[in-house]
C-alpha cells in the first residue's frame, strides 16, 4: 500500500481488492479531507486504462466530499506493465469481459462499504460508460453516470477489436438512477444510439435523464486529448455533481 497528501488535506493510497473470482487486483482510493465516512464513487476507467486522467478525475471526487475508488481493470492482461501497454493487451484480448468487470466494480463498492460509505455510485468514460451501465444493471447501487458510453444499444462494428455484446436487455434490472451525458458530434454512441435507449428506459419507467451537449464527440470531458470540450465538460460535471449530491449525499 502506498499513499500520499493531496494539497494537505485528500489522501490517495494504492490499496488491494478483492474482485472477480476472489482475485486481489489494485485499486487507487481518494479520501476526502475532514473525518468521517461519506458517501462513496466508483470510477471506472476509459479503454486508454489505469492512467494519470482518470486518477485526476478520482481525486476529483475525493475533494468534492467522495470516497473514491478506481479499480484496475486491466491488471490481469498484463501484470506489471504500463496503464498503456495493458490497455493494449486489453484491447487485444477484446477489452474487459462482462462478468470480470461486474465482479470487480462489485469488489470496489464493498470496499467503499467496509469504509463506512453508506451509499455508493459508480461512474464510467467511454467504455466505461457501458460499463458504468452494466454494473448498475448487475449490483445493488445508489447512482450511476455514464459519460458517452457505446454498445449499450447496439453491436461494434465490424474490424473493431472489442468482443462486447449489447447489455440494454439488462435495462429493466437498473438497480438506481441513471444519468447519462453524451456528445452530439460522437459516432458511438451516436444520438440514434442514444435516443433508443431513452425509449427504452422510459417504457421501463426507469429513473433517468439524458444530456446531449452541441458541438462535442466522444471523449469531450479528457483534459488531456483534442476532444475536450471545455464547455460541455463543465456543464456536465454540474450535472454529476447535482446528480450524485441528490442520490447519494443527500
Amino acid at each position: 500500500m502506498s499513499g500520499e497528501t493531496i494539497g494537505g488535506e485528500a489522501t490517495t493510497e494504492t490499496v488491494r481488492i478483492t474482485g472477480h473470482q476472489d482475485d486481489e487486483i489494485p485499486a487507487y482510493l481518494a479520501h476526502p479531507p475532514g473525518p468521517g465516512s461519506s458517501a462513496g464513487v466508483v470510477v471506472i476507467h476509459h479503454m486508454p486504462g489505469y492512467d494519470e486522467a482518470t486518477k485526476e478525475i478520482t481525486r476529483t471526487f475525493a475533494a468534492n466530499g467522495y470516497t473514491a475508488i478506481m479499480p484496475n481493470l486491466h491488471w490481469r492482461d498484463a501484470r506489471g506493465a504500463s496503464p498503456d501497454d495493458a490497455a493494449a493487451a486489453a484491447r487485444a484480448a477484446g477489452g474487459v469481459p462482462d462478468e470480470r468487470l461486474v465482479g470487480d466494480v462489485d469488489g470496489a463498492a464493498r470496499y467503499l462499504r467496509s469504509l463506512g460509505s453508506a451509499k455508493v455510485g459508480v461512474i464510467g468514460y467511454c467504455s466505461g460508460g457501458r460499463q458504468a451501465f452494466l454494473a448498475a444493471c448487475r449490483l445493488p447501487l445508489d447512482a450511476a453516470v455514464d459519460c458517452y458510453g457505446a454498445f449499450v444499444m447496439d453491436l461494434p462494428p465490424d474490424g473493431m477489436p472489442l468482443k462486447v455484446g449489447p447489455v440494454v436487455g439488462l435495462a429493466g434490472d437498473l438497480s438506481c438512477p441513471l444519468l447519462g451525458l453524451f456528445g452530439a458530434e460522437d459516432g458511438h454512441p451516436s444520438p440514434a444510439e442514444t435516443a433508443r435507449l431513452e425509449q427504452e428506459l422510459a417504457r421501463l419507467g426507469k429513473t433517468f435523464e439524458f444530456h446531449t451537449f452541441p458541438g462535442a464527440g466522444h471523449g469531450f470531458f479528457a483534459v488531456d486529448r483534442p476532444s475536450y470540450r471545455p464547455q460541455a465538460a463543465a456543464d456536465g460535471w454540474q450535472r454529476i455533481w447535482e446528480w450524485f449530491g441528490r442520490y447519494l449525499a443527500a
